[in-house]
């Protein structure tokens, strides 16, 4: 028995959310009195493979063939099955993001798996397996049993801390035959470069209608850059074309969890909220003191964004002696 993990890498490097998902899959193995096992598929250095260990695995498995550096959903799903087979994993773990949003479903399907997505804590029991996971765009909360032998949890980003130790861990290189033909057909990619992605950022920067015009989006733009956060915004300043639809988050756009989300001229619409509720602490700048964003909001101002942008981006400027 065993706990098996999908670190996912980018362009052969791990970022937070994967050690945040190895910590979370250690604590799960320790409940069952078992081991966690990490599987990487594709390119990656050594050096960034021991990277794995520090957060509790006792084994990391590295999948390797030339056609693996592209995601394809359904290889990567025979590849993890197969080693969840092998290794006799009852638990397996990915990430609730895109890729993990896409592999689990299949991966429950082909191994008749019991699938918790978006789970937000550790398992409250084992017998029965009950997990914890927020339902109705993080409005309430739901305890669900998963029955299956073979259970298939996704765990919601930035919900769990990172535990490193000064464990070490075994490294087996598989290198493994792709026989069937891909399905997948990259013809052509397009990577952003020189800004800070929504999904990994830790600092989250938004603006909505109360910015009143695409024009004064120059002192919000700031603020990002001095706090090193990502800029984003509501789906109506997007509609509008204040702001590039990638920025737009909420239940239609992107679902982000980061440390701090700082939202500026934004009312608070149920949509909004669900797709920023799961950050740790939310600040609000918004004109109208019943404005739905502040019940969600751990700090808040009322005023005029406008003026309080500059005042904001002076002070941060003073702290850090700009």
């Amino acid at each position: 028995m065993s706990v098996l993990v999908f670190a996912e890498n980018w362009d052969g490097k791990f970022k937070k959310s994967s050690f945040e998902l190895l910590s979370y899959a250690t604590k799960v193995a320790e409940m069952l009195g078992t081991s966690s096992i990490a599987l990487s598929i594709g390119k990656i250095e050594n050096n960034d493979l021991e990277q794995l260990g520090k957060y509790g695995v006792k084994k990391i498995i590295h999948v390797t063939n030339d056609i693996l550096s592209t995601l394809d959903n359904k290889e990567y799903t025979g590849i993890i099955a197969n080693i969840a087979l092998k290794e006799q994993s009852t638990v397996i773990i990915l990430s609730n993001n895109n890729t993990g949003k896409a592999l689990a479903p299949r991966l429950s399907v082909l191994l008749k798996a019991g699938l918790g997505s978006g789970v937000s804590k550790l398992p409250l029991n084992l017998e029965p397996f009950t997990i914890y996971k927020k339902v109705f765009s993080g409005n309430a909360y739901a305890k669900v049993v998963l029955k299956s032998e073979i259970k298939i949890l996704t765990l919601a980003q930035n919900s769990f801390e990172l535990i490193e130790s000064d464990n070490s861990a075994v490294i087996d290189h598989v290198l493994v035959d792709i026989s069937s033909e891909i399905q997948t057909h990259l013809k052509e990619v397009q990577k952003q470069s020189g800004k800070i992605l929504l999904t990994d950022a830790d600092i989250v920067v938004s603006g909505g209608r109360g910015m009143k015009s695409p024009d004064n989006w120059g002192p919000l733009v700031v603020l990002a850059e001095l706090l090193g956060a990502a800029t984003a915004c509501s789906r109506p300043v997007s509609d509008e074309g204040w702001r590039p639809h990638e920025e737009h988050t909420g239940q239609t756009g992107k679902i982000i969890a980061p440390n701090l989300y700082i939202a500026i001229g934004i009312s608070g619409a149920t949509q909004h909220l669900a797709g920023i509720s799961s950050s740790k602490y939310i600040v609000a700048i918004n004109t109208d003191k019943d404005a739905p964003i502040f019940e969600a909001a751990q700090y808040g101002i009322v005023g005029d964004a406008l003026k309080i942008l500059p005042k904001l981006v002076a002070a941060v400027k003073e702290i850090k002696g700009n």
